[in-house]
């Protein structure tokens, strides 16, 4: 087993993280969780718009205090004169900006990339962005729901018959958002390695969202079948990969792909021999699922899921959010923390979904206040207190 080398695998990379709300913070506390030093730069007229989401904690969002642990935050108003020239300092000893502005905001600033690389070489500058930073939709508003239904994503979702439905999840926000930043971002980091040159980042959420289609694309692409929800194996068509309800009104999960699984899960119900397809389409398909689902009536959730275990089959009960984080399992993987918070007392956080065992992530600071740590990181770049405060006075901090 390895022991721990240093606090974190980024341990002495800075990141400036302009961005506001979920895919970026969400990008941005992953790195810090992994020791990156990540510098919250907020409006000073209120920061991040998620500080006001509820529900609440004391005085702060649940949300921010979700998705922004081990930052710093600094105040800075971009438009002044004396914003401007600060981020500019932080720049220069930066090694990763963050932005999600829509296109061209940045380049308006006089801070895009052409610019900060003049400046900083080595600087790896990252736009996420819902459309990407060209195309017919670079200029177009949008959200994950959007961004889904561009992708060819959204139609999924849903029961058969019935249309596409809202997911429960951002998949387009951080999945193709967050995620391929901060993929993109560490590929930079190691090329940087070899070159010592930064490089331009250019995330689309579309895009990302589009790339986890290959298994339904592939349906098209390759069958000319236009994937629906309910009307596919894979997303609700299959009896053997579904939902069921149960004597209680509560729900369990079936997921016997294989059909080793499929046999044993026929032969737990008693399941008679014309009803064992194991991917039976159209009105077969119905017929089964019905008979399966008045199957699954005839006892509770958790009689199921411990009969699934028994056999050695994946059937699982569907947890409310209080049950999965009392799970064993959950609570074996450490995946609910808490962190103690100057204003809000002991918050809870979500765990660290990257095991690393040489380096591994760790919560050093709470969530920020809103430009807590301005005189700290002004400071470090050469601002003296006198200047700091009459930044603060003309609201440029």
């Amino acid at each position: 087993m390895n022991s721990p080398r240093r606090r974190g695998a980024l341990q002495g990379v800075t990141v400036l993280d302009l961005t506001r709300l979920l895919p970026g913070a969400f990008c941005s506390q992953m790195m810090a969780d992994m020791g990156a030093e990540v510098i919250k730069v907020e409006d000073p007229r209120g920061g991040d718009y998620n500080r006001a989401w509820e529900p609440k904690a004391k005085t702060e969002s649940g949300s921010f205090l979700m998705l922004n642990r081990n930052k710093k935050s600094v105040t800075l108003n971009l438009k002044t004169p004396e914003g401007h020239a600060a981020l500019l300092r932080l720049v220069d000893s930066a090694d990763i900006l963050l932005e999600g502005f829509r296109p061209g905001v940045m380049d308006r600033l006089g801070l895009g990339y052409t610019a900060l690389a003049t400046r900083n070489p080595g600087l790896i500058y990252c736009s996420l962005s819902g459309y990407g930073q060209d195309g017919p939709l670079r200029l177009a508003p949008g959200h994950d729901i959007n961004y889904m239904g561009t992708a060819g994503a959204l139609q999924l979702f849903g029961k058969a018959g019935e249309g596409p439905m809202v997911p429960g999840l951002s998949v387009a926000d951080v999945g193709g958002g967050s995620l391929m930043a901060s993929t993109g971002i560490l590929a930079a980091l190691y090329s940087r390695t070899v070159d010592g040159l930064g490089q331009y980042i250019d995330i689309s959420m579309t895009d990302g969202t589009v790339a986890w289609l290959s298994l339904h694309g592939a349906e098209h692409l390759f069958g000319d079948m236009e994937p629906r929800g309910g009307e596919r194996p894979w997303i609700g068509q299959a009896p053997c990969y579904n939902i069921y309800r149960c004597a209680d009104g509560r729900y369990v999960a079936l997921g016997a792909l294989e059909l080793h699984f499929w046999e044993r899960f026929c032969d737990l119900v008693g399941l008679g021999s014309e009803l064992r397809t194991h991917y039976p389409e159209g009105r077969e398909a119905e017929d089964q699922r019905a008979t399966v689902a008045e199957i699954f009536l005839g006892r509770t959730r958790d009689e199921w899921a411990q009969a699934g275990e028994a056999a050695d089959i994946p059937l699982t009960a569907v947890n409310d959010m209080g049950e999965a984080f009392r799970h064993p399992q959950m609570v074996h993987r450490q995946m609910l923390l808490h962190v103690d918070h100057p204003v809000e007392g002991r918050v809870p956080q979500l765990g660290f979904p990257i095991k690393l065992r040489g380096t591994p992530c760790e919560i050093r600071m709470p969530p920020p206040m809103l430009g807590e740590h301005n005189e700290e990181v002004l400071g470090r770049a050469g601002y003296s207190e006198a200047e700091i405060a009459a930044m603060k006075a003309g609201g440029a901090i």
